[in-house]
C-alpha cells in the first residue's frame, strides 16, 4: 500500500506543482506527474489480482477516528484500475482541450488542482474502510467535481447546473450518513468489518441500511428518480471532466452499493426485485430521453443514466441469484454488471472526448446545425463511430460482452422455480432488448447527423482539420481497449468474477466455465474481423476497375443542407408513439406577412420529473421564502433583535424542560 499512497501524493503534486510554472509547462507537468501517480496506484491493485491476496494498511489518526484501515480487495482493486486508467486519459486529453483557454489568458490553476484532487479522492473513497473518513473523502470528491463543473462560471446555465449538482450531492450524502449512523449504533464501531458482523445478525436492520445506502449512492450514480442533476452537470462541465464524471465518478455510487451489499449480506427478495425494477426503469428512461436530445453532451449524459440502469440490472440479477441460491445466476449477473462498469467507462469516455473535439472545432453542441464533419475530422468521426457501436452493445466491441453476460444470467434465471421470478425476468429481458434497439436508433441519429451529409450551418463549416494528437491519443487508446475486451473477453472475466465474489461472499470458481463460452465468442469475433478485412481488401483491390457515370437526375441539380434529415425528423416516427412520456416546449415565431423578415420554430423536450415535480417544488419554495423577505431588512439592529428573541425563547424552553 506504500506505493498506492505514494501515487496519491504524486496526484496531489500534479495539481499543485503547475502553479509555479509558466503556462506552456502547466499541462505537460500535470500529465507527467499524473502518469506516475497512476502507475504507482496500479501496481498494488494488479498485485491483488495476480497474487490473489488482499492488501491492507493501518493508519493511526486522532482519538476520534482511531485506527483507519485502507484495504485493497478484488472489488476495490478493480475500481482502482478503472479510476487510474480513465482518469489519466482525461488528464492527457485536457492538454489539448484547455489550450484555447490558456491562449485566452484564462486562469486554469484551480481547475488543475480540483482535477487531480477529484481523482485522488475517488481512489481514497474506494479503499477506505472507516465510515467517518469515507464520508470526508466522499465530500472532497463531491466538492472538487462541483468546482470542475463550474469551470466556465461566467455562463449562467453553467453556474445553475453546478449548484443543482451540489444540492443533489448533499441530499445523497444525508442518506449515506443515516445508513452509516445506523451501522455505527448497531456495531459500536466505524469500521466496515464491524458493520458486517453486526448486520449479519440482524437482517431487518440490514435491509433498512441497504435501502438508505441505495438512495444515497444511487443519487451519485444517477438512478431514476435520483438522476435529475446528471443531464445538466455533464453538458456544463469541460469535456474531459464530463468524461471522468460519467466514465468514473458516478461509478463510485455503484461501488458504494456493491460495498454495502457485501456488508449487509444476502438481501431480501423485495429489495432484489426493487433494485431490478428501478434499474430497468432507469435504462428505459435514460435511452428514451437521449433520443429526444439535440445537445450532444446532454444526449450522452442521458445515456449514462441508461448504462447505469444496465449495470443495476446486472446487480439486480445477481441479487436474485443470491436470494434463490443460484450461484451461476448470481455470478453472471454480478459479473456482467461489474464488467459493464469497465466497459461503460471506456466507451462513454471515448464518446465524451470525441464530443469535446467536435465542440472545440465547431463551438456548438447542437446536433441540428452540424453535418459533414467526417470530411474535415475523419479520425474523430471514426473514433466516435467505434464508441457508438460499443455503447449499442454490438460485436466485436466490449459493450456486447457485458450485456451478453447479463442476458445469459437472466436466461439462466428463468430456470428458478418461482413464478414471480419467471415473470420479472421475462419482462427484464424484453426491456433490455428494447433499450438496445433504442440505443441503436439514437446513435445512428447522432453519428449520421453530425458527421455525414452536408454542413447545416457555418459552425459545421468551421473545422479545417482534426483535433491535435494529445486529444486523439487517449481517444485511440480507449477505442483499442474497447476492441480488445470485445475480442478477448476470456482474459478479463476471471478478474471480474473475483470482484463479484467479494460482493456476494460466494465462491465463483465453478463459474469460470463461463471463460470457455467467452473463448467461443472470441473465436467468432476474430472470424468476423477477418471476414470484414477480406471484404475491405477485395473492395480496395477492384474498386479502381469500377467506372462511375452520372445518371439522369430528373431535373435534380444539386442538394443542399435543407434537403437532409434533421435530428428531429429522424427520430420523430419513433417518438410520436410515446407522446405521453414527454413534455414538449415549443418556441414559435409565425410569419406575419407575405414576405416575413423573421420566423422560427424550435422544439425542446423537458424531463417530466423536472417539469412536474422539481420545478413546482422550487416555485413553492420561492413563494414560501418570499413571505419572509420583510424580515431581511439589512438592518444590523434588527438581526441582533432576532438573535436576542431566539436566545430568550431557548432559555425559557430550557427552564420549562428542567
Amino acid at each position: 500500500m506504500e506505493l498506492f499512497f505514494t501515487g496519491i501524493l504524486f496526484y496531489l503534486l500534479a495539481g499543485f506543482c503547475p502553479l509555479a510554472l509558466e503556462k506552456q509547462f502547466k499541462l505537460k507537468t500535470l500529465a507527467l506527474l499524473s502518469s506516475i501517480g497512476s502507475i504507482l496506484c496500479l501496481i498494488p491493485a494488479l498485485e491483488v489480482f495476480f497474487n490473489n491476496q488482499n492488501i491492507a494498511f493501518m493508519f493511526n489518526f486522532n482519538p476520534v477516528f482511531k485506527t483507519v484501515k485502507f484495504a485493497l480487495d478484488p472489488l476495490s482493486a478493480f475500481f482502482v484500475v478503472v479510476i487510474c486508467v480513465m482518469g489519466l486519459m482525461g488528464v492527457i486529453y485536457s492538454n489539448g482541450y484547455l489550450k484555447p483557454y490558456l491562449q485566452k489568458a484564462k486562469n486554469i490553476n484551480s481547475h488543475i488542482i480540483f482535477l487531480t484532487l477529484l481523482i485522488a479522492s475517488m481512489l481514497l473513497v474506494i479503499t477506505c474502510t472507516n465510515a467517518l473518513m469515507f464520508l470526508i473523502f466522499w465530500e472532497i470528491m463531491s466538492l472538487s467535481s462541483f468546482f470542475l463543473v463550474i469551470f466556465e462560471s461566467d455562463k449562467k446555465e453553467v453556474l445553475g447546473a453546478g449548484i443543482k449538482y451540489l444540492v443533489f450531492m448533499h441530499i445523497s450524502v444525508i442518506f449515506i450518513i443515516l445508513a452509516f449512523a445506523i451501522c455505527a449504533i448497531t456495531s459500536g464501531a466505524y469500521d466496515f468489518s464491524g458493520f458486517t458482523l453486526a448486520l449479519g445478525e440482524n437482517k431487518e436492520i440490514a435491509g433498512i441500511v441497504f435501502a438508505l445506502a441505495f438512495i444515497g449512492f444511487g443519487t451519485k450514480a444517477g438512478f431514476v428518480p435520483f438522476h435529475n442533476w446528471l443531464p445538466d452537470a455533464h453538458p456544463a462541465a469541460p469535456s474531459h471532466v464530463s468524461a471522468i464524471m460519467s466514465g468514473v465518478m458516478i461509478k463510485t455510487g455503484i461501488y458504494g452499493i456493491l460495498r454495502m451489499l457485501s456488508i449487509c449480506g444476502a438481501p431480501s427478495k423485495a429489495i432484489a426485485y426493487t433494485v431490478l425494477i428501478i434499474s430497468l426503469i432507469s435504462a428505459l428512461y435514460g435511452v428514451l430521453y437521449a433520443i429526444t436530445q439535440h445537445d450532444l453532451k446532454r444526449l450522452l449524459a442521458y445515456h449514462s443514466i441508461e448504462n447505469i440502469g444496465i449495470i443495476g440490472t446486472g446487480i439486480g440479477v445477481g441479487m436474485l441469484g443470491m436470494c434463490y441460491n443460484q450461484p451461476l445466476v448470481s455470478a453472471l449477473g454480478f459479473g456482467g454488471g461489474i464488467l459493464h462498469i469497465l466497459n461503460h467507462s471506456i466507451f462513454k469516455e471515448l464518446l465524451f472526448l470525441s464530443a469535446g473535439g467536435v465542440y472545440l472545432k465547431t463551438h456548438t453542441r447542437n446536433i441540428e446545425i452540424l453535418g459533414g464533419l467526417i470530411k474535415t475530422m475523419p479520425y474523430s468521426a471514426v473514433l466516435f463511430l467505434i464508441g457508438s457501436v460499443a455503447i449499442c452493445a454490438l460485436p466485436p466491441f466490449n459493450g456486447f460482452i457485458s450485456e451478453f453476460l447479463i442476458y445469459f444470467g437472466m436466461l439462466k434465471g428463468l430456470l428458478i422455480n418461482d413464478f414471480f421470478a419467471l415473470i420479472a425476468l421475462i419482462f427484464a429481458i424484453a426491456a433490455l432488448a428494447l433499450v438496445g434497439t433504442m440505443a441503436v436508433l439514437c446513435f445512428t441519429k447522432a453519428f449520421s447527423i453530425i458527421f455525414l451529409g452536408m454542413p447545416r450551418s457555418e459552425n459545421a463549416q468551421m473545422p479545417k482539420d482534426d483535433v491535435e494528437k494529445s486529444m486523439l491519443f487517449p481517444m485511440g487508446f480507449l477505442a483499442i481497449l474497447a476492441l480488445l475486451i470485445g475480442v478477448f473477453p476470456q482474459y478479463i472475466l476471471k478478474y471480474v468474477l473475483e470482484a463479484a465474489s467479494t460482493v456476494s461472499g460466494l465462491n465463483y470458481a465453478s463459474s469460470f466455465e463461463c471463460c470457455d463460452l467467452m473463448s467461443t465468442i472470441s473465436f467468432c469475433a476474430l472470424g468476423f474481423i477477418l471476414f470484414t478485412l477480406v471484404l475491405l481488401f477485395i473492395k480496395m483491390k477492384f474498386s479502381n476497375k469500377v467506372q462511375l457515370h452520372n445518371t439522369w437526375g430528373c431535373g435534380y441539380d444539386r442538394g443542399n443542407s435543407r434537403m437532409q434529415y434533421s435530428a428531429s425528423s429522424y427520430a420523430s416516427p419513433f417518438l410520436s408513439m410515446l407522446r405521453p412520456l414527454f413534455k414538449k416546449v415549443f418556441d414559435i415565431e409565425k410569419p406575419k406577412q407575405l414576405f416575413p423578415k423573421s420566423a422560427h420554430f424550435s422544439l425542446h423536450i423537458d424531463d417530466i420529473e423536472e417539469a412536474y415535480i422539481l420545478k413546482p417544488l422550487v416555485k413553492f419554495d420561492e413563494w414560501f421564502l418570499s413571505k419572509f423577505e420583510a424580515m431581511q431588512s439589512g438592518n444590523i439592529q434588527s438581526y441582533i433583535k432576532y438573535g436576542l428573541i431566539f436566545l430568550v425563547l431557548i432559555i425559557i424552553g430550557c427552564l420549562f424542560i428542567g
